[in-house]
């Protein structure tokens, strides 16, 4: 099972989080990582943040990664948006 952790943190302190399960196999890790992240933007009622380079380096180094305001096209009300896979 892939699953991945969706936190959205304001002032050092988490607010909302979310686990997303992928159980489809038959997709690559890439697009199990975009569906999990597509359902915990849907679960906290958030827009899909784009991808910054930085993002995608961090993200593949440690698997985990911030979207700050430069990811969102709109305005958020928090500081980050944290995602994290839990489990592979």
């Amino acid at each position: 099972m892939f699953r991945m952790w969706g936190k959205i943190w304001k002032d050092n302190r988490m607010l909302q989080d979310t686990v997303s399960c992928i159980t489809d196999y038959s997709l690559s890790r890439t697009a199990m990582v975009f569906q999990a992240l597509e359902d915990i933007c849907y679960e906290l009622d958030l827009s899909k943040p784009i991808w910054l380079n930085a993002n995608i380096s961090e993200f593949q180094r440690v698997s985990k990664t911030r979207f700050t305001q430069d990811s969102f096209v709109e305005q958020i009300p928090f500081d980050y948006l944290e995602i994290q896979i839990i489990e592979e």
